[in-house]
């Protein structure tokens, strides 16, 4: 089974066994609901609730509702099965991106290297094509996410392709 990062637990909250998991993972609505499985040291939780908390997505696990049952689970990531997550045609992990082909519109070619947060909400792709350029994920300059042939389109500004 392969697994993907949601996030780390941070606390408890209260005294029935509610755990806050802070997160960044931008698929949450799919991982989050009553029912899933969450993978914490490769054993699987079942969520009985969830809510959203300030910025911690608080869950209850399997049949725990006491807090005294839960500290085993403080700082440890938490994960979710990446073939339960099921994802529509426009909608990409970030670790899917790294390694796919870069290709521009002038018809150079290079390679994703690595995807990392410039703040919560700015991605920036590191793209390796003649020299390293870095690009904000949600840019206008990517025109197409290919997920069958594994390419990213870019159509880069003047002066970043020379």
């Amino acid at each position: 089974m392969e697994k993907v990062y949601i996030g780390k637990i941070a606390s408890t909250h209260g005294i029935k066994g509610e755990i806050r998991i802070i997160s960044n993972f931008p698929y949450k609505e799919k991982v989050f609901k009553i029912g899933n499985k969450l993978i914490i040291d490769n054993e699987e939780y079942t969520i009985k609730s969830y809510r959203v908390h300030k910025k911690f997505d608080m869950v209850t696990l399997n049949d725990y509702k006491d807090i005294n049952e839960v500290l085993f689970l403080m700082k440890k990531n938490v994960y979710f099965n990446k073939q339960a997550l099921i994802l529509k045609d426009n909608e990409i992990l970030d670790e899917d991106l790294v390694e796919f082909e870069v290709l521009t519109t002038k018809g150079k070619r290079g390679i994703i290297k690595e995807i990392f947060l410039a703040s919560p909400k700015n991605k920036i792709i590191r793209v390796l094509i003649d020299k390293e350029i870095l690009i904000p994920l949600n840019s206008p300059m990517i025109k197409e996410i290919d997920k069958e042939k594994r390419q990213l389109i870019i159509d880069l500004i003047t002066g970043m392709d020379e």
